[in-house]
């Protein structure tokens, strides 16, 4: 609506909406109007199809260079069976890719699938129950303690009515609302008291309010909207599997020019011309495709599905695979205090009465005045014989009863509410009377400070004194060590009385009290989440803490936590004095702070660009609202499964069933599982590919006998598949959590394994090499010029394929030794081995030696194969030992 309707008056909003206050819509006209305005619900981005979504699948670098490759390999040098093979690979990935995105999709609509609640809406001047997505303007929506709030609504009536509004403004803090009219023309949202917010929570008292807007039209829709129009930005995955694509079409290009060009001259006589220039082009099309790693992109999908699978386990859900991979390169950690670090709930730790200060586990006698006060001046419901709605801290002091196995339901029962004065924030006490015999007892909580003005008395050994100014500063003294432990504390003081008040004022109700006790109560850190920050600590990944609660409760929780050092306040600061701070020096100084408090949405933006501007890959946590622009603006968002808004949830790349921290270090450790998986796999293919490229390059150049296309596509097929994919599902490595960050420049070919492809490929060539000139010297044919050069030609074709599945097994650490008890732990690789050897060897069968053009090797001769493998480990196992000396060094 163009009005603010903040500005309005009550009766103006009602004749506006042409509703009435007192009997709400009538239901034709609600049904009328839910056609007109369509459902109270969010819309999300449009569905993509099915099809549409494998279309997409074929839109990669890889994928198109693979589809180039296949149609090379038929129609050119016509090898259809080698062109279907590598197509079926391809539409595999395309399959893969649609089915896991579909799997997580669902994942996320299973979190989105709660059940629709019910609001208690005036019809025709009756109060029925309907669900939420039925409302429409101009409704009268009741609400009370409990309730979320399902429309944006000008409130018309507010009896003590608190709403936590955290999802939309970030304020952690209830805001007191009130049905009275502004004057100014400027509001911010938070300060509109007079308006409840979609998705917002009643936290205390009750209300009514007249539906104003609805769905997308509500604050929450716009920022639905907002997010729903942002564009997606690519992932370090992504970006490294098109840099890595760009590479591999520049080789393939240069290579078949080369071989084509060098066959030609040196290989010109021996053939007619145009028979050359066909058998020399053939060759150069094979060996491109030959060099096109085409399992790598089904083995990447394969990798991220499996990590996913894995880490929903651990109630992480995915929304997008190369999630699971940035999870893996993660240098920061921003998360938010509560519910994730600590446990979202109130739960009394100290006690303080009689002088003396008690741990929650100390027993408390049912009839203590400070457990009465606790009980009774509260106004907790206590639902399903345990449930407990209402306030965070009244709920706490209910709990807390029932921790001492108190009934509390037969107390309340035997001590029953006759009067009360509810809680107001400028007197900042609340008061109740309750029948206790044949008298009455007012129970009293509140600020200690204001409660402390209001007692003359203290009970001493039972026995009731005048309190003494040493007695009131003990108190205040005990109060303040309890807020320095960031302990949220109540008073708790009490009376009795002849009978109920007459004049149930502040004055009367509230005067000549007996100190009970004060009451201290915190959200205590989650048991998981202290060594999941050591852990990540461990692995040089920084937590930072960003809440909007108090300074030094943040403060004391990151101590507890172990994410700052006990006295170090300096690492904390606030919203206030982070807007002090210029963005050149706050990016130059971030480092120097690791608690945030009392935040707002921008200053999370704010500490998110910070750390990317120094280079730093950044992960943050968020549940509300205000939170999707910080999700959006960091490497990875992840949202919260149980206390996050859909809005919030949409916006991120994760949701954490559990809302736990543990969960993202989890998630961390398989994501550097996934790249080092990755590493290895483009370690094997892409060593054995420069392998294949300098052995036919160098046959080439030297005037040698050259590897036939199909010898070549049949090697790329069998070492190519298996034993990459198994290279993709190894186990997490030992350590992997103690590595720091790989950093942000970094790429698959980072760490050495740029420099081990080189070296490997090299000595794989000069072994494969080398076998066919012992092939000309060893084995029955000697002598035989064509059959002679027949056997060295077999024996590098075998040696070229079999030594490429020795290599697999060197590809299992890039760095460190195969020579240990985990090697062949993994059953996948050892049986992908075996089977690659048994079909890579078919070729030696009668049958099939005319296919493959190759003759049937001695037992000499396939020693010689043997030996050229083993030499493949021993020589990659001695470069290695010497690497990692001189990293020691």
């Amino acid at each position: 609506m163009a009005k603010k309707i903040y500005n309005e008056t009550i009766p103006a909003v009602a004749q506006d909406l042409k509703t009435s206050l007192s009997d709400g819509l009538t239901n034709e006209e609600a049904k009328k109007r839910l056609n007109e305005y369509g459902p109270n619900a969010l819309a999300g981005k449009k569905k993509k199809s099915m099809f549409m979504r494998f279309v997409d699948q074929f839109k990669d670098f890889m994928i198109i260079v693979l589809i180039i490759a296949a149609i090379l390999s038929g129609v050119v040098a016509k090898e259809w069976t080698d062109a279907a093979i590598i197509m079926i690979v391809v539409i595999l990935n395309a399959v893969l890719g649609v089915f896991q995105e579909a799997r997580s999709e669902a994942a996320i609509e299973a979190l989105k699938e709660m059940a629709t609640p019910e609001a208690h809406v005036k019809r025709g001047g009756a109060i029925v129950e309907v669900p939420s997505t039925e409302l429409v303007p101009g409704d009268i929506v009741l609400l009370e303690a409990g309730d979320v709030v399902p429309a944006d609504l000008r409130l018309t009536q507010a009896h003590s009515l608190k709403i936590e509004e955290s999802a939309l403004t970030g304020e952690s803090v209830p805001v007191e609302k009130s049905n009275e009219t502004l004057q100014d023309d400027d509001v911010a949202l938070g300060d509109r008291i007079n308006m409840a917010f979609s998705n917002t929570n009643v936290t205390y008292g009750r209300g009514e309010g007249v539906v104003v807007t609805t769905g997308m039209n509500t604050e929450v829709g716009k920022i639905a909207t907002m997010l729903n129009n942002a564009d997606e930005t690519d992932t370090p995955l992504k970006k490294n599997l098109n840099q890595l694509g760009k590479t591999l079409t520049i080789m393939i290009l240069a290579i078949c020019v080369i071989v084509f060009v060098v066959g030609m001259f040196t290989k010109q006589g021996t053939e007619p011309m145009d028979k050359l220039m066909i058998d020399m082009f053939l060759v150069a099309v094979s060996l491109a495709v030959a060099a096109i790693p085409e399992g790598l992109p089904a083995i990447v999908t394969i990798i991220l599905a499996l990590g996913t699978q894995t880490m929903a386990k651990h109630k992480a859900i995915v929304r997008k695979l190369p999630a699971v991979e940035t999870l893996g390169a993660t240098d920061i950690i921003c998360s938010d205090k509560t519910g994730t670090l600590t446990q979202n709930r109130m739960t009394v730790e100290k006690v303080y009465y009689q002088g003396t200060l008690h741990d929650d586990s100390d027993e408390i006698k049912e009839d203590n005045p400070a457990l009465l006060s606790m009980v009774l001046a509260n106004d907790t419901k206590i639902e399903n014989g345990g449930d407990l709605l209402g306030d965070p801290t009244e709920t706490a002091l209910i709990q807390y009863a029932f921790d001492k196995s108190i009934d509390v339901e037969k107390m309340l029962d035997k001590y029953k509410r006759v009067q009360e004065v509810p809680f107001d924030s400028e007197r900042k006490l609340m008061s109740t009377v309750n029948k206790y015999g044949d008298k009455y007892l007012v129970a009293v909580k509140g600020a200690p400070d204001e409660l402390l003005k209001r007692v003359t008395t203290v009970s001493v050994n039972g026995k009731p004194s005048p309190i003494t100014d040493a007695q009131k500063q003990d108190i205040l003294s005990t109060n303040q060590n309890m807020a320095k432990q960031a302990l949220r504390v109540l008073g708790l003081a009490y009376k009795f009385v002849e009978k109920p008040y007459d004049d149930l004022s502040t004055n009367n109700v509230e005067r000549d009290l007996i100190f009970a006790g004060l009451v201290g109560m915190i959200d205590p850190e989650r048991s998981e989440a202290k060594a999941a920050v050591a852990e990540a600590h461990s692995a040089g990944i920084r937590t930072v803490m960003i809440t909007g609660d108090h300074q030094v409760t943040a403060q004391a929780i990151a101590e507890r936590l172990g994410i700052i050092e006990k006295g170090q306040d300096k690492r904390v600061l606030t919203g206030a004095e982070l807007d002090k701070l210029s963005d050149d020096y706050f990016i130059k100084h971030v480092g120097d702070y690791s608690v945030y408090a009392r935040v707002s949405p921008e200053h999370k933006v704010r500490i998110v660009k910070a750390w990317q501007a120094n280079d730093k890959i950044v992960a943050m946590t968020g549940d509300g609202v205000n939170d999707a622009p910080s999700l959006k603006q960091a490497d990875i968002g992840i949202g919260m499964g149980i206390t996050g808004t859909e809005v919030s949830k949409g916006a991120s790349d994760m949701v954490l069933a559990d809302d736990n921290f543990a969960t993202i270090v989890e998630a961390v450790k398989q994501g550097r599982k996934v790249f080092s998986n990755i590493q290895k796999a483009i370690l094997y293919l892409m060593s054995c590919n420069v392998g294949e490229v300098l052995t036919v390059f160098m046959m080439t150049m030297l005037g040698w006998d050259i590897l036939a296309p199909v010898q070549l596509l049949w090697i790329n097929l069998v070492t190519d598949t298996l034993p990459a994919i198994a290279l993709g599902v190894e186990p997490v490595e030992d350590g992997i959590m103690k590595r720091k960050p790989r950093g942000k420049k970094s790429n698959f070919f980072s760490g050495g394994v740029a420099s081990s492809i080189i070296y490997q490929g090299i000595l794989e060539g000069a072994l494969v090499l080398g076998a066919y000139q012992v092939g000309l010297h060893v084995g029955p044919h000697v002598g035989n010029s064509t059959l002679q050069h027949g056997d060295a030609l077999t024996m590098a074709f075998l040696t070229l394929g079999l030594i490429q599945l020795f290599h697999a097994i060197n590809s299992k650490y890039i760095h460190k030794s195969i020579f240990n008890k985990h090697t062949f732990s993994n059953k996948w690789f050892n049986w992908a081995i075996i089977i690659a050897a048994l079909i890579m060897s078919a070729v030696e069968l009668p049958f099939m030696t005319k296919f493959f053009d190759v003759t049937e090797l001695d037992g000499a001769q396939w020693l010689v194969v043997l030996i050229a493998g083993i030499c493949m480990i021993l020589i990659v196992e001695i470069v290695k030992f010497f690497q990692r000396r001189m990293g020691k060094e």
